[in-house]
């Protein structure tokens, strides 16, 4: 699909002159031009835009229901050779009956109109009174300058050559409903959903409406589009506010400030590929029997899709939720998740003990923290965490202290052994030089340290915690039977970017001011290994970011790659937006490399991953959620990289 599967649509609302259908003509054709001149594809109306909502009686004169048509006819003949689809609501009258229709509008040519089926007639409303329910149309069509234009419930509207641009149109109180329109036409395919509407404000009304339109474009998996009538609607017992807004799959993209007296245009560039990508992760969401049922009128339409610069925020963190109080809620929940999923194991197997080595790290701080959650849920004693130091050749004072002061702050057992002796003696048994600071160097000291995990364990009747994170594991950045093995990884869907926020989250809310202090330093200390010695003053030489790239780099392209499968210029393109204070096009080919080599080299380390709790939309676990071929090529999506 082009422009990287975006598309840029727009909601509008106009200043109306009720039964003025010059007026309210000339104003959408004004905003037609200016979504042109902002390059947007598709713009919504409110709600009979045309004659405008509140004619009331005035809606049984046929010089208003004519001159519509009139005006409908105008706008068709305004968007001639234009690359712009436009949705305009427009009474029609039949012989059965008055209907609210929204035609759509394609170069000059007007393809389908799909009326309003479920018609409001309580408190302010009263639509029965002019209006009948499209559900008793059936083939029925409507004639325009000679020209038959089908009308109905059920029309769907697709791009004659790009199959994702395919919408559907719900009217109004259609969207109130218990079944709304638009999960039939999603099922159908509509990966877009336009609302014509007339909602009037109420106090707190604005909220619940833009709930139902962030519910339902969640619930379809859509780009939800929703325009409604503002200035210049009656004001005999009602006010419009003009709510403009557009959701994708349950997120605002954009929304207008309400009760404004001027014409507005609101835009975003929605991301179709995103949409079909989660509608076939989620095999479900074909399951919908649509047997019996009247099969969508396909309306087809052809504009030139254009190649844009896409004007859209993209979050450079996208496990990290941005709004403060967010992050507080989704860390209280994550640590809540991590705690009970241990809990959960120790009660089954009944064991009283766990085994933990502890580094001054992140990733063992916060599988430490877990632990002592899961102990006072449980009412047992933290004296049976049993934290294991194993300082070697690559630990500082720094995180030996601050190892050192947690565990005891926290109530816990420690335990210090030291691997250099073991490790020199292997190095002997093995022939290998210690002078050479290679791959054997530093596995040696990591398998050591988890052979002194399992063993103590065993000693003591425990099991051994895991605490390697999500990122380490996309990248098979772990020994293998090393700290990749555990008995427990409390960690292992969380990525790196994620953990720093639970420790800092746990350092504010859980524990007293002298842990805090010791967790607020392991934050700022450099992520590491340390497997190889320090520098000549004693500080961490052996920095993992310098290895393999930025954390918030390789944690961003995670979740593009397997959260909607992206191929690696769409993940380039987005980490350009993301990143376009931070990182070059340089900088961002280099470690986007890196991150596909290692994901696809590294599978097999995950392919026999330890038990973990899974906390959020991605993991990595072949139980959890990931399924990989440990032996798959990474060739094209690297040669796609270079082609850059």
């Amino acid at each position: 699909m082009l422009n990287n599967g975006f598309l840029r649509i727009g909601t509008a609302t106009i200043r109306t002159k009720v039964a003025d259908t010059t007026h309210n003509t000339s104003q959408i054709v004004a905003i037609i031009e200016k979504a042109l001149l902002q390059d947007v594809q598709i713009v919504v109306f409110p709600e009979l835009s045309i004659s405008g909502y509140t004619c009331n009686d005035l809606f049984h004169q046929q010089h208003l229901l004519d001159h519509s048509l009139i005006a409908l006819d105008e706008i068709r003949k305004a968007t001639e050779n234009k690359d712009i689809v436009t949705i305009v609501g427009c009474p029609v009258p039949l012989t059965n009956g008055l209907f609210n229709v929204a035609f759509v509008i394609s170069k000059g040519t007007i393809i389908g109109g799909t009326v309003k089926q479920f018609i409001p007639n309580y408190s302010e409303f009263y639509e029965k009174r002019w209006f009948a329910s499209g559900k008793q149309l059936i083939d029925e069509y409507v004639v325009i300058q000679g020209k038959q234009i089908p009308i109905g419930t059920d029309l769907l509207y697709q791009h004659q050559y790009h199959k994702d641009i395919c919408f559907g149109i719900e009217i109004c109180e259609d969207l109130w409903t218990p079944q709304p329109p638009s999960n039939t036409l999603a099922q159908s395919g509509a990966l877009m959903i336009f609302n014509p509407s007339a909602s009037n404000d109420l106090v707190g009304k604005s909220s619940y409406r833009r709930t139902l339109v962030n519910s339902q474009s969640a619930r379809t998996v859509t780009a939800y589009a929703y325009a409604s009538a503002g200035y210049g609607e009656s004001t005999t017992d009602v006010v419009f506010g003009g709510h403009c807004m557009i959701s994708e799959n349950g997120v605002i993209l954009s929304e207008n400030k309400r009760f404004q007296l001027n014409a507005q245009l609101t835009t975003a560039d929605v991301d179709l590929e995103r949409l079909a990508a989660d509608r076939r992760k989620l095999v479900t969401y074909g399951d919908l029997n649509l047997t019996g049922q009247n099969q969508p009128i396909r309306c087809t339409f052809d504009i030139e899709v254009k190649h844009l610069e896409i004007n859209r925020y993209v979050d450079p963190h996208p496990f990290v939720p941005s709004n403060l109080q967010k992050r507080s809620e989704r860390c209280e929940e994550i640590f809540s998740i991590q705690a009970q999923g241990l809990a959960t194991r120790l009660e089954h197997i009944s064991c009283k003990s766990v085994v933990i080595g502890i580094s001054g790290g992140l990733d063992s701080t916060l599988a430490l923290l877990v632990c002592t959650k899961t102990f006072d849920l449980l009412g047992m004693d933290r004296k049976n965490i049993i934290a294991i130091t194993m300082p070697g050749y690559g630990t500082t004072d720094r995180t030996y202290t601050n190892a050192c002061t947690l565990v005891n702050d926290l109530g816990c057992t420690l335990h210090e052994i030291n691997i250099k002796a073991a490790c020199e003696q292997h190095f002997l048994d093995i022939g290998h030089d210690p002078s050479i600071h290679n791959i054997t160097y530093e596995n040696t000291q990591a398998r050591e340290r988890t052979q002194i995990l399992m063993n103590y364990a065993n000693k003591v009747g425990g099991i051994v915690i895991g605490t390697g994170d999500l990122s380490e594991l996309a990248l098979g950045w772990a020994t293998y039977n090393g700290d990749h093995m555990s008995m427990y990884a409390v960690n292992t869907s969380i990525p790196k970017t994620l953990v720093r926020y639970l420790v800092q989250w746990v350092a504010e809310h859980q524990v007293d001011a002298a842990s805090k202090g010791v967790l607020l330093d392991i934050i700022d200390t450099p992520v590491s290994p340390e497997l190889l010695p320090p520098d000549e003053h004693g500080n961490i030489e052996q920095k993992t970011e310098d290895l393999v790239g930025p954390y918030e780099l390789h944690d961003f392209f995670l979740y593009y790659c397997v959260r909607f499968g992206f191929s690696p210029k769409k993940i380039y393109l987005l980490a350009q937006i993301a990143f376009k204070d931070s990182y070059d096009e340089v900088i961002l080919k280099k470690w986007l490399t890196t991150f596909f080599r290692r994901f696809f080299s590294q599978q097999f380390k995950r392919s026999c991953l330890p038990d973990g709790p899974k906390v959020g939309s991605i993991n990595l676990s072949p139980r959890g959620d990931w399924r990989m071929p440990s032996d798959a090529v990474s060739k094209s999506w690297l040669k796609e990289i270079e082609s850059l």
